[in-house]
């Protein structure tokens, strides 16, 4: 499968006229293939993820998926998406303090109304992130490695053809970004394409293609 992202624009409004945040970017990405994106604080970068997870609306361009604009489908043509072909591991944690690990990895399989198994495929994917004890763990019993952990099976329950990363190792250690990213080297490996924002310059060493944003201009590196 493949991600097109072709001429994409996104204009915001300010108080003195218009911001360029995007900048007729041209990109895609494939099962399998692990892409890193490196840039300044506000280049663009989560913008672009953004719109490719189908969460902002572009300006002008297109996002296509084997050749279907994402922004032509319904509102539950993208929820689904979203749910099942993209997985998303935002910057900030959205690791649910209320629930256990197992659920909050479980979560997105019943958002979907899926019929199976969630607690095997959970229990699978906590055994792969190294965290099969903490199953029955609240968050706030976690470290931040862990939560990591959590966020990342989570965001594979469903077999996503593709994740979407917004810097996950900003608050590691060096051991556990080395172990984070191994897992993402693994997914890649496996055939998930793996698209990673990151400020981490060591961490790209694992991508198969590294991009430079800068003012809303993507080029490879």
């Amino acid at each position: 499968m493949t991600i097109q992202v072709e001429n994409i624009v996104k204009e915001y409004s300010s108080g003195d006229g218009k911001v360029l945040a995007l900048d007729n970017v041209d990109f895609s990405i494939t099962s399998g293939q692990f892409v890193a994106i490196t840039g300044r604080s506000g280049s663009g970068k989560s913008t672009l993820m953004n719109i490719m997870a189908g969460l902002t609306n572009p300006t002008s361009g297109t996002v296509t998926l084997n050749g279907k604009d994402i922004f032509s489908l319904s509102d539950t043509e993208l929820s689904l998406y979203r749910n099942a072909t993209v997985g998303c591991l935002p910057q900030v944690s959205s690791v649910l303090p209320s629930l256990t690990v197992l659920d909050n990895v479980r979560l997105p399989f019943h958002l979907s109304n899926r019929k199976g198994n969630s607690e095997k495929r959970a229990h699978t994917l906590l055994e792969m992130m190294g965290i099969a004890t903490l199953a029955n763990r609240k968050p706030k019993r976690l470290s931040g490695g862990q939560m990591k952990r959590v966020a990342i099976a989570r965001a594979m329950m469903n077999k996503p053809d593709f994740l979407l990363v917004d810097e996950p190792t900003g608050d590691l250690d060096t051991q556990t970004t080395e172990e984070i990213m191994q897992i993402f080297r693994t997914a890649a490996d496996d055939g998930i394409g793996i698209l990673m924002i990151t400020h981490d310059l060591e961490t790209t060493e694992y991508a198969d293609k590294h991009f430079l944003m800068s003012n809303g201009i993507l080029n490879q590196s």
